[in-house]
């Protein structure tokens, strides 16, 4: 992949990957609030795998050569993992809705930072480990487990953010030895397959009207990929990543408009900390990286 120095054309196109990931949350919503989430995912799979094999399809090397690895278990246990990972999201949008699932959710980079030490062998300083500890306040009052309202289903988001967490560490520690593209490919493929495995056993008839929201989620899925690995071809990752946090704002804008969600105060302040805290963790990550 061919990086490219052109930060406002990363911004602009991390920006418009937001908005895509936002709205097939929102799709996901609907759709698995009508029907199985494995049968909705299983679906989503399946585009996503033929996407990822046919751009495999078009390297002058073709398929077998994405697909060579030295390390297909590795590989597998991405696929699962984030396959997992998807099914536990969605279903947290039906349970809990669009904004509190994805303010928990936003601290997978601060938990990302405080695994990379036990498990890739990364240092992490003082510094990080306060950012860690801010953004865990953050999820603190979001989540009010002190509280008498406390809602032991809030927990899906956290779940959640910590498998998708696990999920980039593992991508990272593929990275080591294998290319974006295979890792790429095993990710769309091994999913595909685990979730037929299981979203077989629960599929239901769909209204034809809401096969067209399943065809937008699947392409929406694939050109919100399309257009992130775009991204980080034009800028370096340390550049634009702060502007995901924007997944944040469009994903509360839709919950609020066409969900019918409310914004509570907890919310607000908690993602307030959690987004600070990660801010200032790609932050230091940017200013170690200059220092080398």
């Amino acid at each position: 992949m061919s990086q490219q120095n052109n930060v406002p054309a990363g911004i602009a196109l991390m920006l418009a990957a937001t908005v895509i990931f936002a709205l097939q949350d929102g799709i996901s919503r609907h759709l698995a609030g009508a029907y199985n989430t494995y049968m909705v995912v299983m679906i989503r799979y399946w585009f996503f795998a033929a996407f990822v094999v046919a751009l495999a399809a078009r390297r002058s090397d073709g398929v077998r050569a994405a697909a060579r690895t030295e390390q297909p278990g590795l590989q597998i246990l991405r696929g699962l993992l984030l396959a997992a990972e998807v099914c536990v999201a969605v279903f947290g949008f039906t349970i809990l809705g669009l904004i509190d699932s994805m303010a928990v959710f936003i601290c997978y980079p601060l938990i990302i930072a405080a695994l990379s030490g036990p498990i890739l062998g990364e240092r992490v300083g003082w510094r990080r480990w306060m950012a860690i500890a801010v953004g865990c306040i953050g999820v603190l009052i979001i989540l009010q487990p002190g509280s008498g309202v406390f809602n032991i289903w809030a927990v899906i988001p956290l779940i959640s953010a910590l498998m998708f967490a696990l999920y980039g560490l593992l991508t990272r520690y593929a990275a080591r030895r294998d290319s974006t593209e295979t890792s790429f490919f095993w990710t769309g493929v091994s999913g595909a397959v685990a979730m037929t495995c299981v979203g077989l056993w629960f599929w239901q008839p769909m209204a034809p009207s809401d096969w067209g929201w399943m065809a937008t989620l699947c392409v929406s899925g694939a050109l919100g990929h399309w257009v992130l690995i775009k991204c980080y071809e034009m800028a370096e990752a340390s550049a634009v990543q702060p502007f995901a946090y924007f997944h944040l704002l469009w994903s509360s804008i839709l919950g609020i408009t066409i969900f019918g969600e409310h914004l509570r105060t907890s919310v607000v302040i908690g993602a307030a900390l959690i987004v600070a805290a990660g801010l200032f963790t790609l932050w230091r990550e940017r200013a170690q990286g200059r220092a080398r």
